[in-house]
């Protein structure tokens, strides 16, 4: 049996035309709001720490651009769909149509088509483009924003290396790779059994070796009792990677989806419990842009009718459900990360719900 796609029309390039310019317009006119307020709020930092013009353009908002696209891409795709839907239904335009022969759901060809325009784009910037530009964002503002500069690692640091071996690092500076207090904590059956510990403890990137002038070993017996030793010269090597001492959500923010893949891998070989945090942001680098498809089709199903409220009256429910959608994403991403969910369940849960919910739009759209 052989596939049959409809023919490419001039409809169909009609439609098609207006759904993608109308959501790039409204795209970029609010990129344009958004770098405005972004630089009046940063132009101070941008002048004492003495930013370069030109790498305030190319290294920091040009890169910003593409993030915003897609943290933004599915509201205004929903937007753009229902502001020119809903206008062609209130110009009786929809109802010619389907008064000539064309069924809904060839008339919903040139939408899916355009979805599939920006769904693909919002993948790619997902999966490659993004990590990479948020890499020189993130090195942008640690030199020319100050609150920035000291944020790029936690104060309090504690690490799973290995199924019950933990590192605590506390006060890491990048600048001279030192850490003010570093420990390593043996458990077994979820008791201590053994520690070491070092003030200014000292990390060699290039080896990845932990060295301190003094340390102390602690031991711990059955009952509960503790022994313990001085020794000098500490020289040390660990499962541990310098990346890991920063917050692990923006670590993972600058990985693309072959190095957040591997990262994934080598958590899970240490039973970290940053695991949850990892696959909510493998999942959702799918499911988001899968989306532009199901708010497609709700935005052509709801707005196809013409209603007495009119244009006004579909963007604003239009409006309301999308961002219920964003609301409900957000809402079941952190019973993800608290293992109240399973990672997958939770960031495809919205979806699934709301392909319900377009389901039943499209049921109930004019044919």
């Amino acid at each position: 049996m052989r596939l049959k796609f409809p023919g490419f029309k001039i409809l169909d390039r009609y439609i098609l035309g207006k759904f993608l310019m109308t959501y790039f317009f409204a795209i970029s006119m609010i990129i344009v709001i958004v770098v405005v307020f972004d630089y009046v709020e940063k132009v101070d930092d941008f002048t004492e720490l003495h930013a370069p013009f030109k790498e305030v353009i190319f290294e920091y908002y040009l890169n910003f651009i593409p993030f915003f696209i897609n943290q933004f891409s599915g509201l205004f795709t929903f937007i753009a769909c229902i502001f020119f839907t809903s206008k062609m239904a209130y110009q009786t335009e929809i109802v010619a149509m389907l008064s000539g022969g064309m069924s809904f759901r060839r008339l919903m060809w040139p939408y899916f088509l355009g979805a599939l325009i920006i769904g693909s784009l919002s993948l790619t910037l997902n999966l490659w483009l993004i990590p990479l530009s948020q890499r020189h964002i993130v090195a942008f503002e640690q030199q020319y924003i100050k609150r920035k500069q000291n944020t790029k690692y936690n104060y309090h640091i504690y690490r799973q290396i290995e199924p019950g071996t933990f590192a605590y690092v506390r006060g890491y500076n990048d600048g001279g790779h030192q850490a003010s207090f570093f420990a390593l904590e043996r458990y077994v059956g979820g008791t201590m059994t053994h520690s070491l510990e070092a003030s200014d403890a000292k990390f060699n990137p290039e080896t990845r070796r932990w060295t301190a002038s003094r340390y102390i070993k602690r031991q711990f017996d059955s009952l509960g009792m503790e022994t313990f030793e001085q020794y000098r010269n500490l020289d040390t090597l660990i499962n541990l990677d310098i990346s890991e001492l920063g917050e692990i959500n923006d670590l993972i923010q600058t990985m693309n989806i072959s190095e957040l893949n591997e990262f994934l891998h080598q958590q899970q070989a240490k039973g970290s419990d940053s695991v949850n945090i990892i696959k909510v942001e493998q999942h959702a680098r799918y499911a988001y842009p899968l989306s532009t498809f199901i708010l497609t089709l709700i935005g052509v199903s709801l707005s196809s009718r013409k209603v007495r409220g009119g244009t006004g009256l579909h963007i604003g429910i239009g409006t309301g459900l999308c961002f219920s959608y964003i609301l409900f994403n957000r809402f079941f991403e952190e019973f993800a990360k608290s293992g109240s969910l399973p990672p997958g369940l939770a960031v495809w849960l919205p979806n699934i719900i709301y392909l319900g919910i377009a389901i039943y739009l499209y049921r109930k759209a004019p044919k």
